[in-house]
């Protein structure tokens, strides 16, 4: 039976890159609407929301012992802020119809410090914790389940698509022959193995050997990446014209898709290089906030370590498109 977490008993996660998401994302000055799309123990919207008195804030999260922490969080701001359970993606391709549209979109992809401290799910390969890695209990597929069933070939490629781990050969090579022996039902035992699959250069650098490996295994677990690509569509087709979209990613897979979807929005022609003329009737749908991702500074970085690999990128969006998504 999984452990009842109460809602005072999480660790506190600190929001990432706040005065800037504060300054890029500030709302008119009138009554606006922020959709809070990774809501976590709402960090970000406890700072929005006492700081622009007119906002009123969506949040959305899909781990409901997160979901209590920031329930607690947000009381004194009852009548401004609406929560709601489940995935973000979901959340914007069912956005009620009564509702305004979001002036402010914030997308912050951290996982919160409660997975790898509190949780007991798996996340972290310096506790000793069930393979689980899901954000969300519902699904079916645990880490473990990948770990002890997927072909060499395919675990190699699992890992190395969602980490580019370069060692993801010899690291697949390693669990598969160790999983002969016993399933890996442990995090210690996996982190084990990876570390004893790489060479001794990699093993005891500053990154721990299987930093990599974990992060492939809960991003397949969850979905991540494909989640992601519909959050961005789905987001910003709800989003007001005039308004603007923050995303905070943590990784180069997630920063390139982020950065890619915005590269594509802020074309206005969509034609092949060869053709002569344009045909596509394209128009333009963002403009770039930030030219270049901001990123957190080394003071932040001294009192958060787990942002410095943080970069925050911002578009306003200057017209609709007519595709569903």
């Amino acid at each position: 039976m999984e452990e009842r977490v109460e809602p005072g008993d999480l660790y506190t996660h600190i929001p990432v890159l706040l005065e800037e998401t504060l300054e890029y994302l500030a709302p008119p000055a009138r009554e606006a609407l922020l959709v809070d799309a990774t809501l976590g123990e709402g960090g970000h919207s406890v700072a929005f929301l006492s700081r622009f008195p007119l906002l009123q804030v969506i949040g959305v999260e899909v781990d409901e012992r997160i979901l209590a922490r920031a329930r607690e969080r947000l009381l004194p701001f009852e009548g401004r802020i609406q929560l709601y359970h489940g995935w973000s993606h979901d959340f914007f391709a069912s956005y009620p119809p009564s509702f305004a549209r979001p002036d402010r979109i914030l997308i912050d992809l951290g996982i919160s410090v409660f997975h790898y401290e509190k949780s007991g799910g798996g996340f972290s390969f310096r506790k000793d914790e069930p393979l689980d890695m899901r954000l969300d209990p519902t699904n079916s597929v645990r880490a473990a389940d990948l770990v002890n069933t997927l072909s060499e070939g395919d675990l190699a490629n699992l890992i190395y698509r969602n980490s580019e781990e370069r060692f993801s050969r010899p690291i697949a090579r390693a669990i598969v022959q160790e999983r002969r022996r016993a399933p890996i039902q442990s995090t210690l035992v996996l982190a084990d193995i990876v570390a004893r699959a790489v060479p001794p250069s990699y093993r005891y650098g500053a990154i721990h050997p299987a930093t990599k490996t974990f992060q492939a295994l809960r991003i397949e677990v969850n979905g991540e990446l494909s989640r992601l690509e519909l959050l961005l569509e789905r987001a910003f087709r709800v989003l007001n014209k005039g308004g603007r979209m923050g995303v905070i990613t943590f990784h180069s897979l997630e920063d390139r898709i982020v950065k890619n979807f915005f590269r594509e929005k802020n074309k206005d022609c969509i034609c092949p290089a060869e053709a002569p003329i344009c045909t596509c009737r394209g128009k333009r749908l963002l403009s770039l906030v930030t030219r270049k991702p901001i990123v957190p500074g080394e003071r932040e970085i001294q009192y958060n370590p787990p942002s410095r690999s943080a970069k925050f990128r911002v578009v306003e969006k200057l017209a609709d498109e007519d595709v569903a998504v």
